[in-house]
């Protein structure tokens, strides 16, 4: 098996750097693209990928010759005509780009230059998506920043209306927080929910979802006003509140399921679970079925429930979809998965006693257990 390659290695490597050097020399031909490179491979090899970016971005401000706007101008200048014309072949960018949005996050986050390194985030975002330096901006300019993140709603590019949503969710991963209020960006939300790009529809789902997870009765009023405007297909629709609303499904949440037509209390039976084997390790494969039956037609949405105690006695849970299916009465639906059973870097699989429930509309059925045993 081929060893994976950690995202630090191709982020940023002595190959981008050197890159980064060549574009900006193109730009400013007096700027030292080899003490650059130089000075930043030094340090590289032993940094992690957030510590790597900002080491690029002090490499490109120790070496610039000029600073403030004529080192952003040099900046801008020395990106690619287009994404495109960059090698950008996805949404979200090039890492190779991103100590260009820190550079600005880091040495240009002044009032002086706040217009300026705003629009300049904004045109960079396409080149690496650059939410996490306009987090910074929102911490020290909040007023002014939130009124360039409007406009972004609005722009014809839509890497542009994405970070207005992304840049202001309450909850983004592996970014600082912010100290607005968690519905500050619905706003936002409200002119991005409807937009024609499935990115941009994503990060409001996914924005919507974070301010679920302190104000869940106002996101569940604003979902039931978006399905009310017609602007959505119901195809849309159900995306957008499936994402917004997953953590409460998998709560059980009943006003969530009742939100996308599953009722919580729908006319249906469950026959016990299965397992094919009851003693695993982790990595392997938990493999189980059951059978549902309806007296009514009924839609069901299923997911499984894996418990456990955790090594601090607190009980842990992982909660995954199954399925969506409209159950007949007379017509036993089947209920099957393989499920993976390896750890990720929020579920660690740990010997142990476990059990395995299925969830259907937000109920939870009788659960069967299982082992996991040391490796």
């Amino acid at each position: 098996m081929t060893a994976k390659v950690p995202l630090k290695e191709t982020a940023l490597n002595a190959e981008r750097i050197a890159r980064i050097g060549r574009e900006v020399q193109s730009a400013c031909p007096e700027f030292d693209a080899d003490g650059f490179v130089a000075s930043v491979m030094a340090d590289l090899p032993r940094l992690e990928l957030s510590a790597r970016i900002a080491r690029t971005s002090q490499g490109l401000h120790d070496h610039l010759p000029v600073g403030g706007p004529d080192a952003l101008d040099v900046l801008l200048r020395s990106l690619p005509s287009t994404p495109a014309a960059a090698g950008v072949t996805n949404d979200f960018g090039l890492h190779l780009y991103s100590p260009h949005s820190d550079y600005v996050s880091r040495y240009l986050r002044t009032a002086e230059h706040l217009e300026r390194s705003l629009a300049a985030l904004a045109c960079m975002t396409g080149y690496f998506s650059a939410e996490l330096p306009v987090r910074h901006f929102l911490a020290d300019f909040p007023d002014e920043t939130m009124k360039a993140v409007d406009a972004w709603s609005r722009d014809e590019d839509f890497r542009v209306r994405r970070l207005a949503s992304e840049a202001t969710r309450p909850l983004l991963p592996w970014a600082p927080r912010i100290t607005l209020p968690a519905d500050a960006g619905l706003p936002v939300l409200e002119t991005l929910y409807a937009d024609p790009h499935l990115y941009v529809r994503t990060s409001v789902a996914n924005h919507l979802g974070d301010i679920a997870a302190t104000q869940p009765d106002l996101v569940l009023d604003t979902l039931h006003r978006w399905k009310a405007s017609g602007r959505v297909t119901s195809e849309q629709f159900a995306f957008l509140a499936r994402n917004a609303l997953m953590n409460r499904l998998k709560e059980g949440w009943p006003p969530a399921y009742a939100l996308l037509g599953y009722p919580h209390d729908a006319p249906i039976a469950l026959t016990p679970l299965i397992l094919q084997r009851t003693e695993l390790r982790d990595g392997d494969t938990l493999d189980f079925s059951a059978a549902l039956t309806a007296t009514a037609t009924t839609p069901v949405h299923v997911m499984l429930v894996i418990a456990t105690t955790g090594p601090s006695g607190r009980p842990r849970e992982k909660v995954a979809f199954v399925r969506r299916a409209v159950a007949e009465p007379g017509q036993e639906l089947r209920l099957a998965k393989a499920h993976p059973l390896r750890s990720t870097a929020r579920w660690k699989v740990t010997p142990g006693s476990y059990s395995l429930a299925l969830q259907v509309n937000g109920r939870r059925f009788p659960a069967v257990a299982f082992i996991v045993l040391d490796t």
